[in-house]
This record gives C-alpha cells, sequence and structure tokens, in this order.
C-alpha cells in the first residue's frame, strides 16, 4: 500500500516508518523539518506539513491508501497551543477525505477526555471524536508513556538524577504509569494499518510502575546518589521551572503533573507492548541520561535535530 506517515524524520513516525517499509509499503511523510536529516536514505520523499495551505496538504496525500498521524505538541510555546494544534489535525483530516485516503492510523493518548480540565487531554479527545465521525476506518493508539533511544521523559528523569543531588517527586509518588516501548507503539500502528475495522487500543507496556518506583528503579539503574524525596505538587512543579530555567527547557507541564497525580497514565488495559522498561534501562545504562534530551531545541529551533 501507499502510506502516508507525519513526522517520518521525527521519534514515533520514525519507528513505525522502519515497520512499514520493512513490510514492503510504500512510503512518503508530510513533515514540518524539512530540514532534518533523512534516515531512510531516500525511501521517503518529504512533503510539507502546512496547515495554512490545506489544498496542498490534499495534492500531497493523494493515492496514499492510509494516513499515519503521530501530529501533536508536548506544550504550548511560540504561538503554538492546544487549540491550534486540534485546528491543525483537523485540517489534516479534511484533507485526507479530500485526497481520497480511506483509512488513518491515528495516535492519541490514554484516558482522553473532552470535558478535561487538562487542554491536553480535552483536545486529544475531540480529535477522537472527530476521526470517530469522519466516515474513515481508524485505529486509535493511546499510549502514556513512550520510552526509546530518542524519548524526553525517562531519559530526563535519568538525567537529572545523574547530575542533580536532590531530585523531587510531586505529591506520594503512588500515581501510576504504564510505559511503552517506541517500537511496540510502531508495531501496533503497522498492524493498524494492514486491518479495515476501526479500534481503539491503550498502547501500554508490560510493567506498571508508581512513579516513586520508576524513580527508584532509574536511579539504581544509572548508579545516581541523590536523594529522592517527596514535595507537594505545585512545589515541585515550580521547581521543575527553575530547573527549566537553568536548562533553558520545559521540563514539565501542568498537563503532566495533572495527568499523573489524576491516574491518567494507567489503564485497566491488558499489555499492548512486550518490552519491559526495567530491562531496556538495564541495557541501555552505559548512555540513559549521560545527555539532556531538549524539548524546545528539537520542536521549535530550527537546524535542530529531533
Amino acid at each position: 500500500m501507499r502510506i502516508a506517515v507525519t513526522g517520518a524524520y521525527s521519534y514515533s513516525g520514525k519507528y513505525i516508518a522502519r515497520r512499514l517499509l520493512d513490510a514492503g509499503h510504500s512510503l512518503l511523510t508530510l513533515t514540518g523539518h524539512p530540514d532534518r536529516p533523512d534516515p531512510f536514505e531516500g525511501r521517503v520523499p518529504a512533503f510539507p506539513l502546512d496547515f495554512s495551505r490545506p489544498d496542498e496538504l490534499a495534492n500531497n496525500l493523494r493515492g496514499a491508501d492510509v494516513l499515519v498521524n503521530t501530529y501533536w505538541v508536548r506544550y504550548p510555546h511560540g504561538g503554538m497551543t492546544y487549540e491550534k494544534a486540534v485546528a491543525n489535525t483537523r485540517t489534516l483530516l479534511a484533507a485526507a477525505r479530500q485526497a481520497g485516503v480511506g483509512r488513518i492510523v491515528h495516535t492519541s493518548i490514554a484516558n482522553p477526555d473532552p470535558a478535561s480540565p487538562l487542554p491536553y487531554y480535552a483536545g486529544k479527545g475531540r480529535l477522537e471524536q472527530d476521526i470517530q465521525a469522519s466516515g474513515l476506518s481508524y485505529t486509535i493508539l493511546r499510549p502514556t508513556v513512550i520510552f526509546g533511544r530518542e524519548d524526553v521523559l525517562i531519559n530526563n528523569i535519568a538525567w537529572f538524577l545523574r547530575h542533580f543531588p536532590l531530585f523531587a517527586i510531586p505529591g506520594d509518588g503512588r500515581y501510576k504509569l504504564q510505559p511503552i516501548y517506541v517500537d511496540d507503539l510502531a508495531a501496533l500502528a503497522a498492524e493498524g494499518v494492514g486491518r479495515s475495522d476501526s479500534y481503539a487500543v491503550d498502547a501500554i507496556g508490560p510493567e506498571t510502575f508508581a512513579f516513586t518506583d520508576l524513580v527508584n528503579m532509574l536511579k539504581r539503574t544509572v548508579g545516581s546518589r541523590a536523594l529522592v524525596f517527596h514535595a507537594p505538587p505545585m512545589l515541585a512543579y515550580a521547581a521543575s521551572r527553575l530547573a527549566g530555567a537553568l536548562v533553558g527547557d520545559r521540563v514539565l507541564t501542568r498537563e503532566e503533573v495533572g495527568g499523573l497525580l489524576g491516574g491518567l497514565l494507567e489503564t485497566g488495559s491488558p499489555p499492548a507492548g512486550e518490552t519491559k522498561l526495567s530491562e531496556w534501562a538495564r541495557d541501555s545504562a552505559a548512555w540513559l541520561g549521560v545527555d539532556y534530551a531538549h524539548e524546545i531545541q528539537r520542536h521549535f529551533v530550527t537546524g535542530k535535530v529531533k
């Protein structure tokens, strides 16, 4: 089949594209970062992901059987908001319908809710409603935390544990996470490409961690001597803002704190991935957290590679 993948030169999109190429599909990518290196040596031609030109988007999508969408924003920055990300995704969805695309594989989030007070989760929930009403067949993937070689969250927890004497956990730290390996997520996306039925799946891994246990596991893995302690959520968030000022990045967002404390990174579903974070972290201990993964440079600074 002919598959269009948003962000195939980036993080999860790159793993999905590799899976699809290995399966013999023909690919193109829509990207807002054409300056990034092509990891596929010309096998995945790039076209602009320009939401201001919907007709051009539709033209670039013509001939594609399936759209695999990984586009979203982690937090508002530089004029980008969650509302704008929702509007952009709706433009992409309309372009796919105009182009005759028959199916979409969409990356959402665990526990989306259009009525959520957290804009991240509300936006994801509204988009799921749009996709379900679009007339396209669909697969919706709902990950919690995605880990892998290029990930930000797990790597940067390890980085702070390696480089700082203190690590503050918001609240009691009993709230749970079910992280999934990025290539396991890619396998779920590739499966969705090959199916014709419409469904949503909680894309969670085989291990469930209380957040305190996750941090302590990473502490042991990287040989950190940092003091891990509990702090009131807003104090921990304020500390993350201070740390962000030191590294010139957004370390933690209100939506992430709210999602953690609200139990939104855990589901009641069986595991959909096979790779255990604890084993992956052990195998990656030599490099995990050695370098800081800079979110703003990856996504918003021209010339930086995600």
